[in-house]
């Protein structure tokens, strides 16, 4: 049975968006919804055209019998810009600032509105980078991790500082703490990480970098490569172990006698 196109439309682009990264055969829309290739071509090139103009992301088709559309997640370096923009202003508050340095996040990184920016930033960082695995340690980062994963359609590990019994074996590595120099320890699952992945690090806040160093040696344990890292918030008045990295805002001058601090757009928009 036919369906009106307009509801076809609405289905397809549906269909599209809880898809990210799939091919998806015209044969398959055309059975589903009863119609011809021509007809679910001009579909497509009305959606693309569509998500393009409104910056939702690509809708990419490719040619031949093996070939199909897919649909890449996408946010212009202008939305991108203005949703860090507003994180800046509710981040200017002097009750955000911690003992030793630390910031309060679990207000914003708790959204599921600012989630789903975070993820969308950092999936479009790194679209066409073949990303097979999104890395984040226990337990703050987990959200972020899952909101980028979901983006790029593939599967997020954790790393945990205490094994847990329902893990299986694990893989362990000692690390320097950077915010408080002692000697940690990070796990990871035998079979969380297949080896020879690409893998995207993401982390909430970063503050000497210790952590993301651990995270670069386990990968590395299981022959994998790393992709990058971002994390979502860095502490840019201490040193860290590691320069390779990305993040989408800022924290400076902070004076935890005071209880201020400086935000401002992070190392993503400096380019």
């Amino acid at each position: 049975m036919k369906i009106r196109r307009s509801d076809r439309l609405v289905d397809m682009t549906y269909y599209l968006l809880n898809h990210p990264y799939t091919l998806i055969s015209l044969t398959y829309f055309a059975k589903k919804y009863s119609s011809a290739k021509s007809s679910i071509s001009e579909d497509l090139t009305i959606i693309r055209r569509a998500f393009e103009e409104n910056g939702y992301g690509i809708v990419e088709t490719l040619p031949g019998a093996a070939g199909g559309v897919k649909y890449v997640p996408f946010i212009t370096d202008e939305e991108a810009r203005l949703f860090a923009t507003e994180i800046c202003e509710k981040m200017d508050s002097n009750e955000r600032v911690l003992p030793g340095g630390y910031v309060y996040l679990s207000d914003l990184l708790g959204n599921p509105q600012v989630l789903n920016q975070i993820g969308r930033i950092i999936a479009s960082q790194y679209r066409g980078e073949k990303v097979t695995a999104v890395m984040t340690v226990a337990t703050k980062g987990v959200p972020i991790a899952q909101a980028v994963a979901s983006y790029l359609n593939v599967p997020f590990v954790i790393v945990r500082r205490d094994s847990k019994i329902t893990e299986g074996s694990t893989v362990s590595i000692n690390y320097v703490s950077g915010s408080s120099d002692r000697v940690e320890k990070m796990e990871l699952s035998k079979r969380s990480l297949p080896s020879g992945s690409r893998v995207l690090i993401v982390d909430d806040f970063m503050k000497g970098g210790g952590t993301v160093s651990g995270m670069r040696s386990i990968i590395e344990e299981f022959d994998s490569e790393i992709v990058g890292v971002t994390v979502f918030a860095e502490a840019a008045y201490t040193s860290k172990e590691t320069e390779d990295y990305a993040s989408l805002i800022r924290v400076s001058e902070v004076n935890i006698r005071n209880r201020t601090m400086t935000v401002s757009l992070g190392s993503y928009f400096d380019i």
